[in-house]
């Protein structure tokens, strides 16, 4: 509800339907300390204008369900009354709702190959990277078509700065003579690996001179190849991933998934650096018809299918417009805005504010350690019983149920029901699992 004034609608909306969650945003702080609302049994609440409370608010107590089983309920006489404020708070509740309904079918058709994803990468984690915080700045860079205009100035800047690559900006690095110190790969869908495959076919070139290291959510598609490559291991936090990785002993930083690659690459930087974070290629834009930068791993499909009948240009043209058309650029670019009110005054475009051209040279060797694991097929086996077990535990079973239940059976309501449906599940899914192994 936004800003409903004394209340007086709230106890018939508890009357008519008594299964549901109300919470209510105010605009007025008199109507919001109100005793007449206050009585209203425990309704949350809140009355800010502040972008970053609203959000936290919002993630806190609106429940994790389907979108279009929630209620957008406006009082239109205070609309007119308070005008822009009210426009704002309503347009923040949408934007939330966008987001949320954005992850949510994200998450119903992907979430079965993430929990696939995660126990097929333990086989292949052989070698972890362990690391100490460093003060040098770090250069974190995506592939919008801005990456272009600081290409010339990270290749000049690339001895000096830590250098944290989304795994689609490394073939426009690496064409330019860059080497990332660390590719980070978050995403699921396997048309990802088309984005780390160059970076093997490139391993032997001069530049790179170091070992390549990934930062990875184990939930990621990664490509075989990356059995003998050191992992920087990212948890995002699910109470399941940390029993596992706790349970076979492998390190990992806890960062959360967020909606685009980019917000992980900050956060990691802001873990293995306390010096200022610059960012590069980060548009959530469009330049014209231009998606990405170039080169870029995707482009191939297009070039490939392109004829005289049906140029590249044109087939640029009609992908800029669908994704105009479907608004997930915005969605980021509204997100991350918000975002970066969270993160500390050290965050800037690198084109509006350059690292210090006197930064020492980085000895990449004193901040990364590389710790052999002894992995095996044992791992994955020793996972799936760490998750029946969680799940047999009263102490455990509760969160176990809800983070995987949202995975694999994202339209599975009845609680009472949902640990014995998650069960049989997991034991089907494993052993399609095994199969496709063989």
């Amino acid at each position: 509800m936004i800003e409903p004034g004394l209340g007086y609608i709230i106890p018939v909306l508890k009357e008519k339907f008594p299964g549901g969650k109300i919470i209510v945003l105010h605009v007025d702080k008199a109507h919001y300390n109100d005793n007449c609302y206050n009585s209203h049994c425990a309704i949350p609440a809140l009355c800010s204008a502040d972008k970053t409370k609203i959000n936290f608010f919002l993630e806190t107590e609106v429940p994790d369900t389907d979108t279009d089983k929630i209620r957008i309920i406006e009082w239109r006489p205070s609309m007119n009354f308070y005008k822009k404020e009210y426009v704002n708070l309503f347009s923040e509740v949408v934007n939330f709702l966008k987001r949320t309904d954005a992850g949510r079918r994200t998450t119903k058709v992907f979430g079965t190959r993430w929990v696939k994803n995660f126990f097929n990468n333990l086989e292949i984690v052989k070698k972890n990277i362990l690391y100490r915080q460093t003060n040098i700045p770090v250069i974190v860079t995506g592939a919008g078509p801005g990456l272009e205009q600081s290409l010339e100035y990270i290749a000049k800047m690339q001895e000096h700065c830590l250098i944290i690559a989304a795994s689609s900006s490394y073939m426009a690095l690496s064409s330019n003579g860059i080497q990332a110190d660390i590719i980070i790969a978050t995403d699921g869908g396997s048309w990802a690996l088309k984005h780390i495959y160059p970076v093997f076919r490139n391993s032997a070139l001069p530049f790179n001179k170091n070992e390549n290291i990934f930062a990875v959510n184990l939930c990621a598609a990664l490509p075989s190849q990356n059995a003998d490559t050191p992992f920087l291991i990212m948890n995002d936090g699910s109470f399941w991933q940390s029993l596992i990785l706790h349970e076979l002993g492998i390190p990992s930083v806890i960062i959360g998934q967020k909606g685009t690659v980019a917000a992980c690459g900050i956060e990691l930087a802001l873990l293995l650096s306390s010096g200022n974070v610059y960012l590069a290629g980060m548009d959530f834009s469009i330049n014209d018809i231009r998606t990405h930068i170039k080169p870029y791993a995707f482009d191939c499909f297009f070039e490939a299918q392109s004829n005289r009948f049906a140029p590249f240009y044109s087939k640029s043209f009609k992908r800029s417009g669908l994704l105009k058309e479907g608004g997930s650029l915005n969605i980021y670019d509204k997100w991350f805005k918000t975002q970066l009110q969270l993160w500390p005054k050290r965050i800037f475009n690198i084109t509006e504010k350059k690292p210090d051209t006197h930064t020492p040279l980085k000895n990449t060797k004193e901040i990364f350690k590389t710790k052999n694991i002894n992995s095996s097929n044992t791992f994955s086996k020793r996972a799936k019983e760490t998750l029946f077990s969680a799940l047999n535990n009263p102490k455990y079973a509760d969160n176990v149920t809800r983070e995987l239940a949202a995975l694999l059976l994202p339209d599975f309501e009845s609680s009472d029901e949902t640990k014995n449906a998650l069960r049989k599940t997991l034991k089907n899914l494993f052993e399609d699992w095994e199969r496709d192994k063989q």
